[in-house]
């Protein structure tokens, strides 16, 4: 099997639970389409190439990490 390419499509899948997803959720809009459900946040995405992908997840990522912190600091945490 040959090693992938960055110019190969790409995807992937990402489950969060977490405690306070609605507020997570509510964060992700303008990121990437994704279904909530009680405390789970389900996202799928795909991507033209490897490259593409993974600035995508970089962009989730960072705006998983202010959203949690922002709800931190509204608890006091």
């Amino acid at each position: 099997m040959a090693s992938p390419k960055k110019s190969d499509c790409a995807q992937y899948e990402f489950k969060l639970i977490h405690e306070d997803a609605k507020a997570l959720s509510a964060g992700l809009t303008t990121e990437v389409d994704y279904i909530y459900n009680d405390n789970e946040i389900y996202i799928h995405e795909s991507a033209d190439s490897i490259a593409d992908l993974r600035a995508r997840w970089n962009s989730l990522m960072r705006g998983l990490i202010a959203s949690e912190q922002a709800v931190a600091a509204t608890r006091g945490d």
